[in-house]
């Protein structure tokens, strides 16, 4: 299962993420927000970290303006590794190499279109660069 969660910035694009996940046949399970009403970006991360950590989810999509600030909150917790990504070839590399747990994307940055594509290569992309990376993993894990 996907957690998703974005901010009152995010509220459409994620409501597109969602509907594209459905099409795909994927399960989630939407952390807010749920309005436009101005909301606190950490919150919405901390929900959809905790999601993760706890087993309930597998990966998660984290959205908000711009990315940034959902990514830097959603890092904070251990064994979380959000990557920010505009683009699909960032995206393919976060699964291989340092096997990314949330995608964190910008809704005033990224277009829709743009966007579902990063999910998708996101998503089908397995993590896969053997022993070298996982070391490196082992290392972020470990402070």
């Amino acid at each position: 299962m996907i957690a998703i969660g974005g901010d009152h910035s995010a509220l459409s694009l994620k409501k597109e993420i969602m509907a594209h996940l459905e099409t795909r046949g994927e399960t989630y399970k939407d952390f807010g927000t749920y309005t436009e009403e101005s909301c606190d970006y950490p919150d919405i991360a901390k929900a959809v970290c905790r999601a993760i950590l706890s087993g309930e989810c597998e990966r998660g999509i984290l959205i908000c303006g711009t990315g940034i600030g959902i990514s830097i909150a959603a890092n904070r917790f251990k064994g979380i590794r959000a990557a920010l990504c505009g683009d699909c070839f960032s995206a393919k590399a976060t699964r291989e190499h340092n096997d990314s747990n949330i995608l964190a994307l910008g809704a005033r940055v990224t277009g829709a279109g743009l966007a579902l594509q990063i999910v998708d290569t996101w998503l089908d992309t397995p993590f896969s660069e053997g022993p070298r990376h996982k070391a490196r993993i082992a290392k972020i894990d470990a402070d």
